[in-house]
């Protein structure tokens, strides 16, 4: 059921409010209290992501544009909206009736174009696109672990190293994650040094020789899948954002939009 006072379908349902409402911060002990409802708020930022608009073009239902913005930019200095996506994964997993950290995963990037006040971007020769490189692993639901993104000019080997780093610190369960064949070569054996106390391996998936046209590989469709969902989004299907860190905290929003969708409709 949708709260009565919902104008836009963009809007948190009471079932999806009940399950982010825990999750976000807590009021600060100090300072001027909070005059705004945080469930607008976030209505705002969520319209603000399915519609694709300029934060000063958020309709007026919503209030002054800048107090929405300012928790958004906030929330992303805090590190707000990726401790929710890992909060709203292990929900997702669990109600899927797998273990709440996984054991496995998928790599892989996406190079999309960037606008005009984009900063940090580069060309990535190989898919002919002046702008910015999604780094991205997801566990085997397609549900996102971490994204970094970067100039598209820097290669998947290099753009992997920090990610792989820090999913490792975030993920001390994973036994294997799987990778296409660009982040073939010495990044395996980066790899293999890096993860010894934790045993993880880094598997690459390569294309069947011989074989041409569009075929499924195994576990890349995965995250090929989940990269889909991204550009769907009409914010993400560019890159809009003047920081790469802006463009990373977006990803998470949808991602956590998607997951409170599922959670909304599961058995609880």
């Amino acid at each position: 059921m949708q709260n009565a006072s919902s104008t836009y379908p963009t809007d948190l349902h009471d079932a999806e409010w009940q399950i982010l409402q825990p999750l976000l911060p807590a009021p600060a002990q100090r300072g001027r209290p909070r005059e705004r409802d945080l469930r607008e708020i976030l209505n705002g930022i969520f319209y603000f992501l399915r519609a694709g608009c300029a934060w000063r073009r958020l309709p007026t239902e919503f209030g002054p544009w800048s107090p929405v913005h300012d928790y958004y930019r906030r929330w992303r200095r805090q590190g707000v909206w990726a401790q929710i996506n890992h909060a709203l994964r292990r929900q997702v997993r669990q109600a899927a009736g797998k273990t709440a950290e996984p054991s496995a995963a998928i790599l892989d990037s996406q190079s999309i174009k960037t606008g005009d006040q984009a900063c940090a971007s580069g060309y990535d020769a190989g898919k002919k696109i002046e702008g910015r490189k999604r780094h991205v692993v997801v566990d085997t639901l397609g549900l996102l672990l971490l994204v970094m993104v970067g100039p598209a000019n820097v290669p998947d080997r290099d753009g992997a190293r920090p990610l792989l780093q820090a999913v490792l610190q975030l993920c001390g369960g994973l036994r294997k994650i799987w990778a296409a064949g660009g982040y073939a070569g010495a990044l395996v054996e980066w790899f293999r040094t890096l993860a010894i106390p934790s045993g993880c391996v880094l598997e690459i998936v390569r294309r069947l020789e011989g074989r041409t046209g569009f075929y499924i590989l195994p576990k890349r469709w995965i995250v090929e899948r989940t990269l889909g969902w991204l550009v769907k989004s009409p914010r993400l299907a560019r890159d809009y954002e003047t920081l790469p860190a802006s463009s990373e905290a977006i990803i998470y929003l949808v991602m956590i939009r998607l997951m409170l969708k599922r959670l909304a409709k599961a058995p609880r």
